[in-house]
């Protein structure tokens, strides 16, 4: 398994509001995603996601990570991409 780590980039809101269907729309139909949700700032803020991919390789994960609406939109400012092993859960 995969977490894809991400930052939005400084008022961004507007293109991850804009992308949001699109985002959920490619987490449903591609079926590898494992757990996702919005960082939040103190403000309470969405300012950044975290998805858990279940997925063979880093290369397959890479490439979800392009393909995701959000990121092709430009909302991100950073991306990691780290392998995760489940220990709790």
């Amino acid at each position: 398994m995969f977490a894809l780590i991400c930052t939005d980039k400084p008022a961004s809101f507007e293109i991850r509001k804009a992308n949001r269907a699109k985002h959920l729309d490619y987490i449903a139909e591609t079926g590898v995603v494992l757990q996702a949700g919005p960082f939040v700032d103190p403000e309470g803020n969405m300012s950044g996601s975290l998805l858990i991919l279940d997925l063979d390789d880093r290369h397959e994960a890479e490439a979800w990570a392009k393909g995701d609406p959000y990121a092709v939109a430009g909302l991100f400012s950073d991306v990691r991409i780290e392998e995760w092993n489940k220990v709790v859960g």
